[in-house]
C-alpha cells in the first residue's frame, strides 16, 4: 500500500476541490525568446517529489511566430498523446504555467482529445494566481498556504527546466552556424568536430595537433580551421 501523501497535497486538493488527491502532477511551461527555438517542457513530481525520468521536452512544431496560447494547446496535446501511446497513467493534476488564456488552450487540446474530466488548473506568474476551467475569477488562496508552496515550486521547476533546454539549443545554434563559415566544414563535418572535441570553445582552443588527429577530418582542413580561429584571437 502507498504510505499517506503529504499535508500540502491534501492542502492542494482542498483549496482547488480536487475530486481525486493530486499525488502525481505534470506541469507544462512554454519558453519562447524570440522567433526561434520555442520549447516546451513537461516536468512530473509524485508526492510533492520531482520525477525526473517523467520529464519531458519538446520543440515547437506546428506553430510560428510567438503565439503562446497555441504553443500550450500543443504542448499539452502531444504530451497526453504520448502518454496514451505509452500506457502510461495521466496525472492526477495538470498544471499550466501562465493565466487563463493558457489554461483554455490547455482544455481545447483536452477536449480534442476526450480528457475533459482531467483535472487542470493553472498559476500566472504575475500575481501568483491560481485559475481553475470554468472560473472568470481566480482563487482566493492565501500566499503563506503549503498549497500555493507546492505549486510554485512545481511551476519554476518547469520553467527551469524549459529554460535550460531553450539555452542549450540557441548555443548549439551559434556553434553551427561559427563553423559555417569556415570553407571545407560542411553539415556532416561541423557535427563530427562538434561531436569530436565536446563545444565550439574548445575547437577555437584546439592546437593544430589536437584538429589532425580528429578522425575524418582532412589535413588542409584541420589547417583552414585553426587558421581562422588563430586570426579571431589575435583581432580580439
Amino acid at each position: 500500500t502507498r504510505k499517506r501523501a503529504p499535508h500540502s497535497i491534501y492542502s492542494l486538493a482542498r483549496d482547488l476541490y480536487l475530486v481525486r488527491l493530486p499525488r502525481c502532477i505534470a506541469a507544462c511551461d512554454i519558453s519562447n525568446l524570440g522567433k526561434e527555438h520555442a520549447v516546451g517542457s513537461i516536468v512530473y513530481f509524485t508526492d510533492g517529489r520531482p520525477r525526473k525520468a517523467e520529464y519531458r521536452r519538446m520543440r515547437i512544431k506546428s506553430i510560428k511566430g510567438q503565439d503562446d496560447f497555441s504553443m500550450m494547446k500543443e504542448i499539452v496535446g502531444r504530451y497526453f498523446v504520448h502518454l496514451a501511446e505509452n500506457q502510461k497513467e495521466y496525472p492526477d493534476l495538470l498544471l499550466i504555467d501562465g493565466g487563463k488564456g493558457q489554461l483554455n488552450a490547455a482544455l481545447d487540446a483536452l477536449r480534442e482529445l476526450n480528457l475533459a474530466d482531467q483535472q487542470t488548473a493553472s498559476l500566472a506568474k504575475r500575481f501568483e494566481e491560481v485559475y481553475l476551467p470554468g472560473r472568470s475569477e481566480p482563487l482566493s488562496i492565501p500566499k503563506t498556504s503549503s498549497s500555493i508552496r507546492l505549486l510554485q515550486r512545481i511551476r519554476d521547476e518547469a520553467h527551469r527546466f524549459a529554460v535550460t533546454y531553450h539555452r542549450k539549443l540557441r548555443s548549439r545554434k551559434l556553434e553551427e552556424s561559427e563553423l559555417d563559415s569556415i570553407p571545407g566544414v560542411g553539415k556532416k563535418r561541423k557535427m563530427d568536430l562538434l561531436a569530436a572535441f565536446g563545444s565550439l570553445e574548445a575547437i577555437k582552443k584546439a592546437s593544430l595537433d589536437d584538429l589532425l588527429a580528429a578522425p575524418y577530418l582532412p589535413q588542409n582542413v584541420a589547417r583552414t580551421i585553426r587558421e581562422h580561429f588563430k586570426e579571431q584571437v589575435t583581432d580580439e
